[in-house]
């Protein structure tokens, strides 16, 4: 019998004040092989659904209006099947041609995603909703004056599946600093974040990571973080599909 699910517990919300997300899909998923041999990593399947229609699943619930997805791995695939998805609009950002990582990779998709403040999400994690619905967490945290990204942080040792060290320290404010060398740090990075459009001002369409950004976005105290309340898994390995779906089971 397959896994279900967890149920968020908490009735669907109103619109939050961000419409688009950027959803992160096109890289080569080399730590999920063999799996990923004959398909892109956001469609290999846990707990009887493709990881991206999990991401999916929770932009809708969240009352996301549009996504964008990047393409590159085996992009036919995983366009055609976008364009069976319902109840959110879907827009393909094509990187066929180079793969541009997380940075470039939004910096790319900035024409489509046209808003002032959007949503990014890894499509190779999973996580699911606890009492508060982990989008308004961020939405409803959101601080303009002082923010120009706001991070979805777990801590480590509820960080299902992950084998690191941690990512960041946070502050009373909230406000992060990475771990220092050597140590371990308490809250890892969820894949899931608000994203100012100002932070790319400047930024070429190049491949790079988003950790330039982070980066640039500590050095100017604007780096937040938030926790999250619900559950997360790291799906990054074979090892790990069947690791979350035996968790899954046993609740």
């Amino acid at each position: 019998m397959k896994a279900e699910p967890p149920r968020a517990l908490r009735p669907s919300p109103s619109s939050p004040p961000v419409r688009t997300a950027m959803v992160l899909a096109a890289g080569l998923g080399k730590r999920m092989r063999p799996l990923t041999a004959t398909r892109p990593k956001p469609m290999v399947a846990v707990a009887g659904k493709p990881l991206i229609d999990h991401a999916l699943d929770r932009l809708r619930s969240a009352g996301i209006a549009r996504a964008v997805v990047n393409v590159h791995y085996l992009a036919d695939a995983l366009e055609s099947h976008m364009r069976r998805a319902r109840g959110i609009e879907v827009l393909i950002s094509d990187e066929r041609a180079l793969l541009l990582e997380t940075g470039g990779g939004i910096a790319k998709a900035l024409p489509l995603i046209e808003d002032d403040l959007f949503l990014a999400v890894n499509s190779d994690n999973l996580w699911f909703d606890g009492p508060v619905d982990a989008i308004r967490l961020l939405c409803d945290r959101w601080d303009d004056a002082t923010m120009d990204v706001l991070l979805l942080l777990v801590p480590l040792a509820r960080a299902n599946c992950h084998r690191g060290q941690g990512d960041f320290h946070m502050d009373a404010s909230g406000k992060l600093a990475r771990r220092r060398p050597g140590r371990v740090a308490p809250f890892v990075f969820t894949g899931v974040q608000l994203i100012a459009r100002r932070l790319f001002d400047g930024i070429a369409i190049e491949p790079f990571s988003m950790n330039r950004l982070f980066d640039k976005a500590i050095a100017a105290g604007r780096l937040y973080g938030i926790v999250h309340q619900g559950l997360w898994f790291d799906v990054g390995t074979p090892p790990a599909v069947a690791q979350t779906e035996a968790l899954l089971a046993h609740g």
